[in-house]
């Protein structure tokens, strides 16, 4: 989608200015997987204007293969802006727009199937009902044909209800081989007392607890990991998330074990909040590398 990011801090009456960026939490993870060296195409919806040529042209320039289906419909837009210092505050404008059209006669079933790693994440699925079957439609088509399903829960309230979302993203969470979620977002539908046994109990081979400045904790393969974070400068903690998974996938696509997967995953996530931007500060390897002292380069 679009992104029109108010200049400043403070009421967004006030501001005295946009800026026009790319958002999405897919997008931004294939972003990343690209610029960490790893292979990445995107597949949505995008409507006949400026923020939908801003988005193929940004996506491409990253090195993202794109399929982008045309839609008569706008692309989907959000407006951001920073109320305060601590607090951003995001309005969504996504009802209706190209995204919210997605079908499973959109999906690219070749592609699905030759892919390393099919990501999805609990966001399409709230855009509407015919995007919601095809993301379970490409889950599915991966499922059968061998490839890994990576899923970040990545639920938003501004988009569904808690009641509606549980059941979706619980069976979404099921046909999973990797799932990543915050402590509140697993809670939603499993024990909060136990987040990673309890979503490991679902299916998944792979589970990440995704803990902001507190690092993460997984469940690999049965094997408990603890990772803590890097200490940084914060300056936007948007698309550290998205960061953090695509430096996990980034890694995992290149057969490194989880530990490294992990330290690669905090590196990126730290890294993604010591810029602005969803995605436009995407770390590469020699970024990790000089924020970690260590070499990375796979």
């Amino acid at each position: 989608m679009g992104v029109f990011v108010a200049d400043g801090i403070g009421p967004i009456e006030h501001a005295r200015g946009f800026t026009l960026a790319m958002g999405g939490a897919e997008s931004n993870v294939a972003v990343g997987v690209a610029r960490l060296g790893g292979s990445a195409a995107w597949l949505g919806r995008l409507g006949p204007d400026s923020a939908g040529s801003l988005i193929k042209g940004r996506l491409r320039a990253s090195g993202v293969r794109v399929v982008a289906v045309p839609d008569e419909a706008p692309t989907g837009l959000m407006i951001r802006y920073r109320r305060s210092a601590q607090f951003i505050h995001a309005d969504y404008h996504r009802a209706g727009s190209a995204g919210s059209r997605l079908t499973p006669a959109d999906l690219p079933r070749a592609d699905v199937e030759a892919a390393g790693v099919l990501h999805v994440t609990g966001i399409t699925p709230a855009l509407s009902d015919t995007a919601r079957a095809t993301v379970f439609a490409a889950v599915e088509t991966a499922r059968a044909a061998g490839v890994p399903v990576s899923l970040d829960v990545n639920y938003r309230g501004k988009l569904w209800s808690r009641f509606d979302a549980a059941p979706v993203l619980r069976d979404l969470a099921a046909l999973a081989d990797i799932v990543f979620a915050g402590p509140e977002e697993a809670a939603l539908f499993v024990d909060p007392a136990a987040p990673l046994e309890a979503l490991a109990k679902l299916g998944p081979a792979e589970v990440v607890l995704k803990d902001g400045p507190r690092g993460c904790t997984a469940l690999i393969d049965g094997v408990p990991y603890s990772v803590p974070a890097l200490p940084v400068t914060a300056i936007d903690p948007v698309g550290a998330g998205d960061a953090f998974v695509a430096g996990y996938l980034a890694d995992r696509l290149l057969g490194a074990p989880p530990a490294d997967r992990l330290r690669t995953a905090i590196a990126a996530g730290a890294f993604a909040v010591t810029v602005p931007g969803d995605c436009d500060g995407a770390p590469t390897r020699s970024d990790l590398a000089a924020l970690t002292g260590a070499d990375i380069n796979r």
